[in-house]
């Protein structure tokens, strides 16, 4: 493809920009910043392909240009969406995209329309006092941690690309510019809806439902009550993302109102981490000092932010009063906990090779955590290796515990419940490594890739990270370092920063 041809397709790009053509109000234009030396670093070929998207004019300098600003599709609207949020508990009432500019959409091979956004492209009108950069180390483990998630099957917004930007941006000491651009199902959030619940402008509000509903949930536009079924959805979609989380080992960091998504995808990997030692307790965010954000505080904190949520939504609701109305949502709110569980058990089931249920099953889920925690055993590698007791072989198991004997009391219990389930101890063990992953985003194997991108110009580590994390569920010969968690002197002050 000559220059020529790759302008063209470049240019043809067919975005179709709903939230910039009915949402006027609730966005402000703004176009990115041009960088001096843009420089493709990484290109999500297979997604560019599920988006449509010409891969090959998208490809060394073009793909540059395109994905740093400096040449945007001519059907392309950037803006920058306006949005608050709960911060740690407290109301801020204007954040919006600081440094982050939604392009527009495209109607993906599949019918869906996805959002095409960058993140480090410049100030935007609700950049306050920051310079709307990103750095390049930042941009790397949103891509990692984007595309890990994806793997494991756990709703995520993903990285299309990363460019450098030939400039550098100030932090604690300099470091090098980078672009990420993002792909999400929307990025419609709570903290969206209470930037016009706050300020009591309804129509704004209803606009923005009604739009969500189109977006998201078209099945409601009919309903009785369609603003109350809007939330009910969302905590379905919601709680089930968190049970995920949970069975991942993974720990947001910062699950502020503006960093939960009305669609049910895992977005902003800022101070984000995955669990070793299995402790409830965990924090790796360097802001969180009070553990608010805590793995173990994580689904009480996504019921909290849904409550907000309702709240925003009053307005709307189908109601007689407002004292119907409040009853309405916290009913629904309260339901968030059955959903949960729901999704959590069902989760647990098919971790421990269960095909069927029965009442005593969460107990025996919430006890194999209980001596995973006292033993302080590796949350990733206990569940993983539960399966290769049914090959006959518990030795890699035994080796996490430095105690057996709970663990073979344990054992004991779980073998009796498989015996009352007529499957092969074979076809079993390949169902639950289908459902453990042996391979995760291990702290210290991120920010060794990190390091050496950001220090060092070398994505070598990064490469071969990558390559791992996208298939989590596959042992592999020589990758045994990927398996491993931390050092515990490592692992003790391991902590997150924020990526703005």
């Amino acid at each position: 493809m000559n220059k020529h041809q790759q302008h063209a397709a470049i240019a043809a790009i067919p975005f179709d920009n709903s939230y910039a053509r009915e949402l006027a109000a609730h966005c402000v234009p703004c176009q990115p910043a041009l960088p001096p030396a843009p420089r493709l670093i990484k290109l999500n070929s297979a997604l560019a392909e599920e988006l449509g998207l010409p891969l090959a004019a998208l490809q060394g300098d073009y793909g540059a240009q395109v994905f740093s600003g400096q040449q945007l599709p001519s059907a392309a609207e950037p803006v920058a969406q306006a949005y608050a949020g709960h911060q740690f508990g407290g109301y801020s009432p204007q954040l919006g995209d600081g440094r982050a500019l939604l392009l527009g959409e495209i109607i993906d091979i599949h019918g869906q329309r996805r959002d095409i956004a960058f993140k480090g492209s410049g100030r935007t009108p609700f950049s306050r006092r920051g310079d709307g950069k990103a750095a390049l180390a930042p941009v790397l483990r949103e891509y990692l941690l984007g595309e890990a998630m994806h793997a494991l099957a756990i709703p995520t917004t993903r990285a299309l690309a990363a460019v450098t930007t030939g400039e550098t941006v100030q932090r604690e000491r300099p470091l090098p510019g980078a672009v990420l651009t993002r792909v999400a199902a929307s990025h419609l959030r709570v903290g969206t809806f209470e930037y016009f619940a706050n300020r009591d402008d309804e129509d704004a509000l209803r606009q923005l439902a009604a739009y969500a509903i189109r977006r998201h949930d078209p099945a409601l536009q009919d309903a009785a009550n369609p603003y109350l079924a809007l939330l009910d959805n969302v905590c379905q979609r919601q709680a089930r993302l968190i049970a995920q989380w949970m069975h991942g080992g993974f720990i947001h960091g910062v699950m502020n109102t503006d960093n939960m998504t009305i669609s049910g995808e895992t977005i902003d990997y800022g101070p984000c981490a995955f669990m070793d030692a299995y402790d409830p307790a965990t924090v790796f965010s360097s802001i969180d000092e009070r553990g608010r954000y805590a793995y173990g505080n994580q689904p009480a904190i996504a019921q909290w932010n849904l409550a907000r949520l309702a709240e925003a939504l009053l307005p709307l609701l189908e109601a007689e009063s407002q004292q119907q109305a409040v009853a309405q949502a916290t009913e629904v709110i309260h339901r968030f906990v059955d959903y949960y569980r729901s999704h959590w058990l069902a989760q647990a089931r098919r971790k421990l090779g269960l095909q069927t249920a029965q009442d005593d099953d969460q107990q025996l889920a919430d006890d194999w955590l209980a001596l995973l925690h006292a033993q302080q055993a590796d949350f990733t590698l206990a569940w993983r290796y539960l399966a290769e007791v049914l090959d006959g072989d518990a030795g890699r198991l035994q080796a996490l515990f430095a105690d057996s004997a709970p663990l073979q009391s344990w054992l004991s219990r779980w073998q009796q419940r498989l015996a009352a389930e007529p499957l092969p101890a074979a076809e079993r063990a390949a169902a639950m490594r289908a459902a453990n992953p042996l391979y995760i985003a291990r702290n210290h194997l991120v920010e060794e890739a990190l390091t050496a991108a950001s220090e060092h110009g070398d994505l070598s580590l990064f490469e071969r990270l990558l390559a791992v994390l996208q298939a989590p569920f596959t042992e592999r010969e020589g990758l045994e370092r990927y398996t491993l968690p931390a050092a515990p002197e490592v692992a003790a002050g391991y902590r997150t920063f924020c990526g703005t």
